[in-house]
């Protein structure tokens, strides 16, 4: 009888508790934010922790996300509060319903539930208008004429400061019919702009003036063409925050010096509520690239198949991968949450990956590049069946059947006509000696035939009787284990070997164009193979360690009733040490 455990999908144990649950149950000190959020509700700042996940709906999520998902969630479930999902999709040039549905489909994937209903910024631009007004009416802010060029030459630069816009003291009234001029269309796009009137010699760029809106004659994915005007990301983070009641607004470091302007809009807003932002630093892997801009340009250019490649450090791509969202969590955890910037070692996270799979992975037997072996003393009737246990540590998953017959598939690499290959090099079959099938019996490499290039075709072997789980009588010594299937019994696959898409440690770094980083050897597709009868009920995503190979899923994408694909989630050794 197959065991449950292997076609089940992997469910969570202990060994899978996210971030907060391990921050509550371990003893390691708190976080630099996990002390400012315990030190506000000691002191009755707060009486309740509302964190977000905020992110744009303009590309798939990538690992990067995956830290700051588990890091809010994480948090409000640490202190018993509450995470939302929202979308800030204030730019609808960039942004479509199939980025929204996968990021939803990613939060949920890694375990975690957002508060309510899923919330976006385009359901507040109603109200994001009537403050745009309100700033107007207080002389703080005016519509701007100046083309792109000429706001960049008036903005100035870092050691030198800007110029106010000939606009910048219109009347109200002026300001005001201006900008209803904007929203109902009277103007083409680029030809003005609502701005902030805050101070264009501040030693902060971001505080010279920002635009508030912008004029995009595109419909939304949310509103359609009810608007021709949307906010920008500045204007409307902070308020955003402040209607959802947050009380912690999480950010990665790169956003530390637009905290003045969300400040300065939370103080001359009649907004509901008052949210802090902190900033913490984003994650940065080596051998990899987060930009988004730079994955659509791989998508874009079919460097790649699609944002969900398992090459790509997209949460979804990892997914179809063979990733667990176990392995992700605890590698999330692994890294920390620091206020300084570090790149860190993709070794990491496949050590997470690969911990975990081995942890918790059925096994498996696959033979990738097949070698039929005619087992002489077994009869052509005959047919036996193998017992196995679906993971060697884990009793409660069952043991799992295979058959075998007199012909059977070892992998090629696994034989050697070479007698003279020491036994220390060497731990496989070789002619004329000993080799165990892994859970059945020792045989003995009696003979090989060859094609017209003197390619081994098949070979000829023997069996030891009785060496089923017992030892092979004395002055027969195997040289190693191997694995193997049965040649009349078992199921056809193509194989996916994926390995990492960059070779550079720092594929875009400086002048450099990640493109020419690319790894030729980042995938390779091998048909033929021959796997262990009872993956023929493999689901989509669910893990395998294919024994003595490395730990594979079935594909999601290319799988299907006539044909399995599996794909390489990773070795099982480290093949990139240094």
């Amino acid at each position: 009888m197959i065991g449950k455990g292997l076609h089940e999908s992997h469910t969570e144990t202990e060994e899978d508790k996210t971030l907060s649950e391990k921050a509550a149950s371990e003893s390691r000190p708190l976080n630099f934010i996990e002390q400012i959020i315990k030190k506000d509700l000691d002191e009755g700042v707060h009486s309740n922790v509302v964190t977000r996940f905020p992110p744009e709906p303009n590309g798939y999520l990538h690992i990067g996300h995956a830290k700051s998902i588990c890091l809010n969630f994480g948090l409000a479930q640490t202190f018993g509060g509450q995470c939302n999902l929202r979308f800030d999709d204030t730019n609808p040039e960039k942004e479509e319903m199939e980025y929204v549905e996968s990021i939803k489909r990613d939060v949920e994937w890694l375990g975690f539930e957002w508060a309510g209903d899923v919330r976006y910024a385009s359901s507040y631009f109603d109200q994001f208008y009537e403050w745009a007004l309100h700033l107007i009416r207080e002389g703080k802010a005016y519509v701007c004429h100046l083309s792109p060029e000429e706001t960049k030459e008036y903005r100035g630069w870092a050691t030198k400061p800007g110029k106010d816009s000939p606009y910048r003291n219109r009347s109200v009234e002026e300001n005001l019919a201006e900008f209803e001029k904007m929203r109902a269309g009277e103007y083409d796009e680029g030809a003005c702009v609502l701005r902030a009137k805050i101070d264009m010699a501040s030693p902060n760029m971001n505080m010279r003036d920002p635009m508030l809106y912008r004029i995009r004659k595109q419909a939304h994915h949310q509103t359609g063409d009810k608007w021709c005007i949307y906010p920008t990301y500045d204007f409307a983070h902070g308020q955003e925050d402040a209607i959802e009641g947050i009380s912690h607004s999480i950010c990665t470091l790169e956003f530390a010096d637009h905290r003045p302007l969300y400040e300065w809009f939370i103080e001359n807003l009649p907004v509901p509520s008052k949210p802090r932002q902190y900033e913490f630093a984003r994650l940065e892997l080596n051998y990899t690239v987060t930009s988004k801009r730079k994955l659509k340009q791989l998508v874009d250019e079919n460097h790649v198949d699609g944002w969900d490649d398992p090459r790509m450090p997209t949460i979804s791509g990892m997914r179809r991968r063979g990733y667990s969202p176990a392995s992700l969590r605890n590698f999330c955890e692994m890294i920390g949450v620091t206020k300084s910037g570090s790149t860190i070692d993709v070794g990491q996270l496949e050590y997470c990956v690969r911990d975990d799979l081995n942890n918790n992975a059925p096994r498996a037997m696959c033979v990738i590049n097949p070698l039929k072996v005619t087992i002489e003393n077994v009869k052509p009737e005959t047919k036996k069946t193998m017992v196995q246990p679906v993971h060697p540590n884990k009793e409660e998953l069952g043991e799992r059947e295979l058959p075998f017959s007199r012909e059977i598939y070892i992998d090629r690499a696994d034989f050697s006509e070479d007698t003279t290959l020491s036994r220390k090099k060497f731990k496989r079959l070789v002619l004329g000696e000993y080799v165990r099938l892994r859970g059945s019996y020792v045989i003995k490499a009696d003979a090989v035939i060859t094609d017209e290039n003197g390619e081994p075709t098949e070979i000829v072997a023997t069996l030891v009787p009785k060496t089923v789980g017992e030892n092979p009588p004395e002055g027969i010594k195997p040289r190693g284990v191997i694995h193997w299937v049965d040649a009349n019994d078992c199921v056809d696959c193509e194989v996916r070997l994926y390995d990492r898409l960059f070779n550079d440690e720092a594929p875009d770094a400086g002048d450099k164009n990640f493109l020419d980083a690319l790894n030729p050897e980042s995938l390779q597709i091998i048909s033929g193979c021959k796997a262990e009868k009872g993956l023929v009920n493999a689901r989509a995503e669910q893990s395998y360690q294919f024994e003595r190979e490395g730990y594979f899923c079935l594909d999601s994408k290319y799988s299907s009733d006539d044909k399995l694909v599996f794909n390489r989630t990773i070795g099982l050794k480290d093949n990139w040490k240094k």
